[in-house]
């Protein structure tokens, strides 16, 4: 008898196959009962009738309960009045029964869903979103597979801070301090000049004492990086990105957003090119709306929300004041006031999702800025040979993959994006 996966069940229409999962729900009425059994690749009906089933299987009604693990047999059969299938079933191996599980249909508080998140992973809606986030992924590796851009995987540990030493996780390194990554831009530019065009997957940290529905302080970022690549490139290649990502999930998760009840007619709209508007015409939005925003400030939330809301898809506000960008951002060379920086908005209130920037490929005006923001020389060495040897002008990005997933999800909270969330207070489980 063949071991099948639930996903797979319509062509197996007629036989008899064995399924291996658990016990996701089960109801009975006199003569028949109906489990539903899950596999990790779906949801499937069995059908129990005293008289098909062996007359031990229909008596583990009584003795069933949510979870517990078995291997179930019968004959796949298409349901009489829907467009669904089920298993007649006639043999159920109890592989173990499970404790009465805690996470029951009432309502439970966040708090409590998040201390048993290994088992909240189980329920259908967490299942559809850990789904969205791993076809956005696939999606994420093909798009620069396809595109020959070659995978350059950056260092965990760092000596130095890459995005502002206010966020950095410290930890003692052999006699020494170092750092958990902020992000692998710095190698990335050390990659672009080796391949031209890399990119980096991996998880990132930030310790930013914030408790939004946007932060984590533990999320993975995908960081390309392009050698002969301006600001203007960088956003194509960003906008590209988006479009070929949205196009994943759409044509491959609908049943997983159905699930999550989104609204794909806002993702279907979305067409290229992007609304592209200078850091002064979103200053500019904010004031019309009421907003006392002054020019050199960076973005808050409620302000990426006020100018999301004016378009339709994701807006790309480019040329930003230069005190609130990194020190490796090229100035702008008609405007030494901004710096060459693009952040890209969701619409609907998700906010940043993407930042990134044409690099200075000057050496001596990285040096200047490396003493401006009070940075070590030393520690950057290395990251300043790549301007003495073979220089190029440069760009990149860096997407925050759970920002994504909440976007195209429609989630509340970023926390719901990522298996083991970790925030300010949350370590476990």
């Amino acid at each position: 008898m063949k071991i099948v996966k639930i996903k797979n069940i319509a062509e197996f229409v007629g036989e008899e196959v064995k399924i291996q999962g658990w016990l996701h729900n089960l109801r009975a009425s006199g003569k028949i009962w109906f489990p539903i059994f899950r596999d990790g690749t779906g949801l499937l009906q069995g059908v129990v009738f005293k008289g098909e089933a062996e007359d031990e299987t229909f008596e583990m009604k009584n003795v069933l309960t949510q979870e517990s693990s078995v291997i179930v047999s019968g004959e796949v059969r298409k349901h009489p009045k829907k467009e669904e299938y089920e298993l007649g079933v006639k043999h159920i191996e109890i592989v173990q029964i499970a404790e009465e599980y805690p996470i029951s249909k009432k309502e439970h508080g966040v708090d409590f869903l998040m201390n048993n998140r290994h088992l909240w992973l189980r329920s259908k809606r967490q299942m559809a979103i850990m789904k969205v986030r791993h076809e956005i992924i696939k999606a994420i590796r093909d798009f620069f597979d396809e595109r020959d851009f070659v995978l350059m995987d950056s260092p965990m540990f760092t000596p130095n801070a890459c995005e502002g030493t206010s966020t950095l996780f410290e930890t003692e390194y052999f006699g020494r301090m170092a750092y958990l990554t902020q992000s692998g831009q710095l190698y990335a530019e050390a990659g672009a000049m080796v391949f031209g065009d890399v990119y980096t997957f991996g998880p990132t940290f930030r310790a930013e004492k914030s408790k939004t529905r946007r932060h984590l302080t533990e999320f993975w970022m995908v960081e390309p990086e392009m050698a002969y690549c301006d600001l203007d490139q960088d956003m194509d290649v960003a906008e590209d990105f988006i479009m070929f990502i949205l196009g994943r999930v759409l044509a491959n998760r609908r049943e997983e957003l159905a699930i999550l009840e989104r609204d794909v007619s806002k993702l279907e709209k979305i067409r290229k090119p992007f609304p592209r508007i200078t850091y002064e015409e979103a200053v500019e939005i904010l004031r019309k709306n009421g907003v006392d925003f002054q020019w050199g400030g960076d973005l808050g939330a409620t302000d990426e929300t006020i100018i999301g809301e004016h378009f339709d898809a994701p807006v790309m506000i480019h040329r930003w004041p230069r005190e609130c960008k990194a020190f490796y951002m090229k100035r702008d060379p008609k405007d030494d006031r901004l710096a060459l920086g693009v952040d890209v908005i969701a619409p609907d209130g998700f906010g940043e999702i993407i930042g990134g920037a044409q690099r200075e490929d000057d050496l001596d005006l990285l040096l200047k800025r490396i003493k401006e923001e009070g940075l070590d020389e030393k520690d950057f060495d290395w990251y300043l040979d790549l301007r003495r040897y073979g220089s190029v002008p440069h760009a990149g990005f860096g997407m925050g993959l759970e920002r994504v997933v909440a976007w195209i999800c429609n989630l509340d909270h970023v926390r719901e994006t990522i298996p083991f969330a970790r925030t300010m207070g949350r370590l476990e489980p």
